[in-house]
């Protein structure tokens, strides 16, 4: 396995295992603050994002490219140059991305409300929660920066180990400070969940400590690098920033798709649902749901799938680099094959799955709300995932910038469909407006990719058709020969005992049906047997 493929594998799963446990908080976080904290959480967490993306730019992607192809010229010098200067720029940008959430944070909090009963959240509870994240944008930027620059020497370790300490450390801390804010302390919410946000403030600095050991371990190498360096550095500042503003921008596109998707429903949902009628109460509840609970759930298969396809990236750039148009098709029909084989059951068995589910793991009191949406929003797994890899795979045949334009193009339509929608369906109408907003993304994403990659969706088509017959077929033995029949048992009765109950009957006949499925029709071999030599059956081809 050559150095690349190992970094990339190594980055990957703690890529994934970071955004794992990231989700899995929220199941101990709700029980502590509600809905009503949840929300609050929301409001601070989503501008937040957004500027993070922007203050960020996509720079650890775009200073790895940057370092990398200087590097390889046996230029390590202009490498060094872009770290030293970047580190004061990206200091610089975090402070002011800083400073402009902080002083925003009492205007995007009177936009949020709207109409305020007494009983939700207060215009003055949102701005603290806003102001207390925005600190962490003083130590991301320059955490990005100094990660690109290891990533460039295709060192992936200083990365994969800063992003997990820095999870963890944040996860940590939010499930602390608010256990000891709200049953130790007996105080109020918006402390608990103030402290929540800062955590990001915290992580970011365990994740920078963590990188700063790195760099001190291995500066003599990299002094050693420096001085063997065989090309002297010619290129200026203002060429060097341009070359890593044309990297960096598309990769944006990613990064800053869901953050915006969940901002248009921070400053439509509460509002809208109000003027239909809604307390406060009610309408905080309803976006805590689609923007958090349910969420959360659902890009945990997500970022499972999408960790897998993924690693197949840089063979996919080399092929089309090298003109190997055969090995290019095999290897976007894998990234898609991937991508749906582990989204699309997942994504329909917690739908059919979705009452018991957020009984479980949220509040039993909030299931038949909860529950409807997670039912809805489940599907929407499959569109971030389709959205994510698309967006990978146009980088790999070197056309980034129509990921950008494709994003655009969907929150346009996400903007002009959420308020009617919501309007005519409530919570569900935001997930519907987000489904197609996603929808058009991937559309013109797959245009691109068949253009420039001359590719043929040919295998991807009956392959999914496949994949979709056994997600239903699963989604039926569980509802109506497992999940039906236990919950007559108990006339419909929920507890939290009955619901894992279910849950877990439901996860476990699921997963088995449809593994059968896959096996016997020796589909599962086909897209997975390159990895897993055991699923491949002998003289077996899916069709």
């Amino acid at each position: 396995m050559s150095r690349l493929l190992r970094g990339t594998l190594i980055l990957t799963a703690a890529t994934f295992f970071s955004k794992f446990i990231g989700m899995l908080y929220i199941i101990p976080f709700n029980a502590l603050v509600g809905t009503k904290g949840l929300a609050l959480y929301g409001y601070a967490y989503n501008p937040y994002t957004v500027l993070l993306s922007i203050a960020t730019m996509g720079v650890p992607l775009a200073v790895s490219k940057f370092v990398s192809k200087y590097n390889t010229l046996g230029d390590y010098e202009t490498g060094r140059r872009l770290l030293k200067s970047g580190l004061w720029i990206m200091s610089a940008t975090g402070f002011v991305a800083f400073l402009i959430l902080y002083f925003m944070a009492p205007g995007l909090a009177s936009n949020i409300l709207g109409k305020h009963d007494g009983v939700g959240n207060s215009v003055e509870d949102i701005t603290f929660v806003i102001r207390m994240v925005s600190t962490a944008l003083i130590f991301v930027p320059s955490m990005s920066l100094i990660r690109g620059y290891f990533q460039g020497f295709q060192s992936m370790g200083p990365t994969a180990v800063s992003q997990v300490i820095e999870q963890i450390v944040r996860i940590l801390f939010i499930l602390i400070a608010s256990y000891i804010v709200i049953k130790v302390m007996h105080g109020d919410l918006t402390t608990a969940v103030g402290l929540a946000t800062f955590a990001a403030t915290v992580g970011a600095v365990g994740g920078l400590l963590v990188l700063i050991w790195y760099w001190n371990r291995r500066r003599p190498y990299l002094k050693k690098l420096y001085e063997e360096s065989t090309v002297e550095s010619t290129v200026s500042l203002p060429a060097i920033y341009k070359e890593i503003v044309s990297y960096a921008i598309p990769f944006v596109a990613v990064g800053l798709a869901i953050p915006l998707y969940k901002n248009i429903d921070q400053f439509t949902v509460v509002n809208t649902l109000q003027n239909a009628g809604y307390t406060l109460k009610k309408a905080e509840a309803v976006f805590a749901m689609v923007t958090q609970t349910s969420h959360q759930l659902v890009m945990i298969p997500v970022s499972l799938a999408t960790a897998f396809a993924l690693t197949l990236i840089p063979v996919i750039t080399k092929s089309y680099t090298e003109g190997d148009r055969e090995n290019l098709n095999k290897q976007i029909t894998q990234a898609f094959q991937i991508t749906l084989f582990l989204t699309v059951p997942a994504a329909i068995g917690l739908s059919a799955l979705a009452y018991p589910a957020y009984g479980t793991l949220f509040t039993l009191g909030d299931i038949k709300l909860g529950g409807q949406i997670l039912e809805w929003y489940s599907l929407s797994g499959i569109w971030f995932a389709m959205f994510t890899v698309t967006a990978a795979v146009m980088q790999g045949l070197n056309r980034q910038k129509f990921a950008l334009f494709s994003m655009l193009v969907g929150i346009l339509f996400k903007l002009s469909l959420n308020i009617p929608l919501v309007l005519l369906w409530k919570g569900v109408g935001s997930v519907i407006a987000t489904n197609i907003g996603y929808t058009v993304s991937i559309l013109i994403n797959l245009y691109v990719i068949k253009k420039y990659g001359e590719f043929s969706y040919k295998w991807v088509i009956r392959r999914s058709i496949l994949i979709l017959a056994f997600g239903l077929v699963m989604a039926a033995a569980v509802v109506y020969l497992v999940k039906a029949p236990i919950e007559q048992s108990f006339d419909g009765v929920y507890t939290k005992a009955r619901g894992v109950i279910v849950l877990a009957a439901g996860i476990i006949s699921g997963g088995l049906v449809y593994f059968f499925l896959a096996y016997r029709s020796g589909l599962i071999g086909l897209i997975l047997g390159q990895r897993f030599k055991f699923l491949k059956r002998k003289n077996q081809k899916a069709t």
